[in-house]
């Protein structure tokens, strides 16, 4: 029998995951696991709901890095709000609803390459348009290249 315990904070104890945990934590917990074995047991497809909830910017990109370096070795698939996360993708999937009034219909959506500067723009500022999102968006689109470079 194997117990995971973490400390979240320097000052606090150490309790099971099961007890101490957030579900973001709980989440990159997980995710830093299976990072560690994937090259010891590789899995061919790993599937991560929301694995940055209640992360901040730094952190995410971080989070990021990490899930396409999981990537090189498996199929990772990532459902994410943040766009530090979403800018490190190989490919870039937008769920999308629509509605008629009586009707409610949703797809996904692949995007190109200025699709996802877009997405990412509007992720990051909240507005369809923005320009400094979109600067900041092919900024993050730039970071994941060069890391993967």
């Amino acid at each position: 029998l194997v117990e995971l315990r973490m400390a979240p904070h320097p000052a606090s104890p150490a309790l099971p995951l099961n007890k101490g945990a957030s579900g973001g934590e709980l989440s990159r917990v997980m995710l830093a696991i299976e990072v560690v074995f994937a090259g010891a047991d590789p899995v061919p497809t790993f599937v991560f709901d929301e694995v940055d909830a209640g992360v901040g910017g730094k952190a995410a990109v971080e989070i990021g890095r990490r899930l396409a370096r999981l990537a090189r070795t498996a199929q990772v698939i990532v459902v994410t709000h943040l766009p530090q996360v979403a800018a490190f993708a190989d490919q870039h999937l937008v769920v999308e609803k629509a509605s008629d009034g009586s009707v409610v219909r949703s797809g996904v959506v692949a995007l190109d390459k200025d699709g996802r500067a877009r997405e990412l723009s509007r992720m990051l500022a909240g507005l369809e348009d923005s320009e400094l999102g979109r600067a900041h968006a092919e900024e993050l689109l730039s970071i994941a290249a060069a890391d993967k470079a």
